[in-house]
């Protein structure tokens, strides 16, 4: 029996209190084919022998990503107190909480370094929360944040290493359950490792799951090889979502007896994943949700003959470059 923060059976009982709140996202199944047609030209061939790959496309959730699934479910189950809730985040964490808080009436006070992208930041801005923005990267917000909880007794939420931010990232997995019959493999973006130890725990060993991580920001992969949680880079065009310093402690336990592998990719491939995403979907994924896609693209992760393959994008609070669908219309 492995001792863990979480079960399947708790990620089955906070679905009803959370599903109000979220979207319960569409998956879509795609020919391999489409996704590869022009992959000669920039990429070598991952030698994928996947007909086709399945898509849990949580970009359309509530506040843009699979984030708010772990948000709600912290302002649902846990006490609030008068002067609200804190978080610290890359980007996707804050959006996820200031929404909850919007929706909840609670106060919201969101750090995030500079590193944060800028649709990110005015999205959090524009849901009333109280934003600071300082330090690098995610570990200087983190630590701003607790320093404002000890100082304010606000309620923190954090962006992964928390059981009610797991029992939310868990849903995203009995949804993919329901939603898709005989998955033999779902590739999940690493960060923090919520999503992936929340998945995971619910999936229970019937699925294969494999994490992919940026290799410039390896926190999974590091830990894997170390035993335990150990700091790693906080580098990559994905850094403002799947870089903190190390995986968390309530995380690595379940990945460690959940999770079949860890892959990494490099930032080429992940423009290239972004790419064929909008070429064969029409989707807009930020890079840290195109990582998956990217495992598979660039041959990191190869599928056996027949292996089916679910695939989860988690996020699209990215910031388009001027011109991206045209101009406006005069």
């Amino acid at each position: 029996m492995v001792t863990q923060a979480i079960t399947s059976d708790d990620i089955d009982k906070t679905y009803p209190t959370i599903q109000p709140y979220i979207r319960r996202t569409p998956v879509a199944r795609v020919d391999y084919a489409d996704l590869s047609a022009d992959l000669n030209a920039d990429l070598n061939p991952g030698g994928s022998r996947s007909a086709s790959v399945t898509f849990k496309l949580e970009m359309l959730q509530v506040a843009g990503s699979f984030k708010a699934r772990g948000a709600f479910a912290n302002l649902l189950l846990r006490d609030i107190p008068e002067v609200g809730v804190a978080a610290a985040s890359g980007g996707n964490h804050g959006v996820a909480v200031a929404y909850a808080a919007h929706r909840l009436g609670v106060p919201a006070r969101i750090y995030v370094p500079t590193v944060s992208a800028q649709a990110k930041i005015d999205r959090i801005r524009e849901l009333g929360a109280h934003l600071v923005v300082g330090g690098d990267r995610y570990a200087d917000a983190l630590a701003a944040a607790q320093a404002w909880v000890a100082d304010s007794g606000a309620l923190s939420v954090h962006a992964f290493d928390q059981r009610e931010t797991l029992l939310g990232q868990g849903t995203l997995g009995l949804e993919l359950e329901q939603q898709v019959d005989g998955v033999d493999t779902v590739l999940v973006p690493v960060g923090g490792g919520g999503l992936i130890a929340g998945v995971a725990a619910y999936l229970e060993g019937r699925v294969r799951v494999v994490g992919v991580e940026p290799d410039g920001a390896p926190t999974l992969h590091r830990a894997r090889a170390a035993g335990h949680p150990v700091d790693a880079p906080t580098g990559s065009i994905a850094a403002d979502a799947l870089a903190p310093r190390r995986v968390g402690e309530l995380v690595f336990p379940i990945t460690q007896a959940y999770v079949d592998d860890v892959v990494l990719v490099d930032d080429q491939a992940i423009r290239l994943a972004q790419r064929r995403l909008w070429a064969a979907l029409r989707v807009v994924a930020e890079p840290a949700a195109s990582v998956g896609l990217a495992a598979l693209l660039s041959g990191t992760y190869r599928p056996e003959p027949g292996e089916n393959v679910a695939i989860v994008l988690s996020g699209a609070n990215i910031t388009l470059p001027p011109g991206t669908f045209g101009s406006d219309p005069d």
